[in-house]
């Protein structure tokens, strides 16, 4: 189980990045676009240094739903490796079965 703290530390960053998304994207157009002019994409370089760090999407770390467990996580079912052989081993998700050949 991971620790608590680290936990809510990552819900508070996937606010964050909900909440600034819109206007992360806007400046980031700017700053690639080919027509702004160079003092616009400073401005807008500018803008998006001011942002909160944690409000960028890259800063979200995918954790298990069961334990937080950081580590070997399997984006299709949204758990870690260990938690989703307990699970899968006690036919707590449909569909899936050991393999053997």
């Amino acid at each position: 189980m991971a620790k608590t703290s680290k936990i809510v530390k990552n819900e508070e960053r996937k606010v964050l990045a909900a909440r600034h998304a819109e206007k992360r994207a806007a400046l980031k157009k700017t700053i690639s676009s080919v027509t702004a002019t160079p003092e616009e994409k400073e401005a807008a370089g500018k803008a998006l240094r001011k942002l909160p760090r944690n409000s960028s999407k890259i800063r979200i770390r995918n954790r298990c739903a069961m334990t937080g467990r950081p580590r070997a996580f399997l984006r299709q079912f949204g758990l870690s490796r260990v938690t989703f052989r307990e699970m899968a081993l006690n036919g707590l998700i449909p569909g899936v079965t050991k393999a053997s050949w």
